[in-house]
């Protein structure tokens, strides 16, 4: 008796013209049959985002996605070395909090 063979992944097409979004805020929300994922740009020092894509899944398709991401973040970090996420009271706050404007040379500090 021969197992099944697993079905061939399917072919991506990119449509040209297909803006490419860069998200560094994700904003996700569920229903009973849904997981809605926003990605969105927000600034330094802005308390407002700008939601650049929405991607609504199914949650076994959210949980897949999730895995997926697992595993590349794995290769990812055996290749590039560990992502280390900051220990400050929220992740927001560590990439979006106000920088400290650059020390000019010759200046006393007090």
């Amino acid at each position: 008796m021969s197992l099944p063979t697993p079905p061939a992944s399917p072919s991506l097409e990119v449509p040209s013209g297909l803006d490419v979004v860069y998200a560094n805020l994700a904003l996700i929300s569920h229903s009973p049959a849904d997981i809605v994922i926003d990605f969105a740009q927000i600034l330094p020092g802005e308390n407002k985002a700008t939601v650049k894509a929405r991607v609504l899944m199914s949650p076994l398709s959210a949980k897949l996605l999730m895995r997926a991401l697992v595993e590349n973040l794995a290769r990812y970090e055996s290749v590039f070395g560990e992502i280390n996420i900051p220990t400050n009271s929220s992740l927001a706050e560590n990439l979006f909090r106000p920088h400290p404007p650059p020390e000019h040379p010759g200046e006393d500090k007090a």
